[in-house]
């Protein structure tokens, strides 16, 4: 990575908001903020954020193609999953997560993954739990305020936003190819950020109803890790689940 793509990199995340977290943080989460602004947003550090791509495209190229399940309950991340299926490979699994997909054969839409990315921890937490029981690595986009229990790789990063949501699956996807040698270089890589976006139009209702059902999630998670106590993770520490402002 030479220094003219680190400038131009930096330049991308700043301008989607990769880096922007929310005003709550986890254990799991902690390394990964770079300072707090002055609203109480929590801002991560983009440096973290590219290695971290890189190394899960490294990590998703020695994985055949088929065998890579990508998942997201959030609105905003259907269309980047779908896209980055669509040219890197791997099998999209947008809305509700059913239940047995990945330890049912009898599912309908039973998928057996050697590798799993989600795009938000809390709201995947099934897909999660699943590839958990599977023992097969996962790779999740993480905002300061998710837990990292039972992930392998943590790609810090705006996981609520569309643009930011579209950028890193777009690096990926991009990374991908490059990794297995199916482009020679980025130029070659022909798609557009805004092929990755998620274009907001009959979605509203939807989105409203996600609101909705993300905040109960966080009213709820944050009452019963409470009573719980310590979780502990496998992304390099410990991760208690515990949320707080300072």
């Amino acid at each position: 990575m030479n220094e003219e793509t680190t400038a131009t990199d930096a330049e991308k995340y700043l301008k989607t908001g990769a880096h922007i977290g929310t005003k709550y943080k986890t254990w799991g989460m902690k390394k990964y903020i770079y300072k707090r602004r002055e609203d109480g947003l929590k801002v991560m550090d983009i440096q973290i954020l590219h290695q971290r791509i890189e190394l899960a495209a490294k990590m998703i190229s020695k994985h055949e193609k088929e065998k890579v399940a990508v998942v997201s309950r959030k609105l905003y991340g259907k269309t980047p999953i779908k896209k980055f299926t669509e040219l890197a490979g791997g099998k999209s699994l947008a809305s509700r997560f059913i239940p047995g997909t990945f330890t049912n054969p009898e599912a309908k839409e039973f998928v057996e993954p050697s590798l799993l990315i989600v795009t938000e921890p809390d709201a995947d937490f099934q897909a999660v739990k699943e590839a958990k029981s599977l023992r097969i690595p996962i790779i999740a986009l993480a905002s300061t305020n998710n837990s990292t229990k039972d992930i392998d790789l943590i790609i810090p990063v705006n996981n609520k936003g569309r643009k930011s949501l579209a950028l890193v699956y777009w690096m990926l996807a991009k990374k991908v190819l490059l990794e297995r040698g199916e482009i020679k270089n980025e130029k070659e890589f022909k798609n557009e950020v805004e092929d990755f976006e998620y274009k907001i139009k009959e979605g509203r209702e939807e989105l409203m109803k996600e609101k909705r059902e993300e905040e109960r999630r966080r009213r709820g998670t944050r009452g019963s890790r409470m009573s719980r106590g310590r979780d502990t993770g496998r992304d390099f520490g410990r991760d208690t689940g515990r949320r707080n402002r300072e």
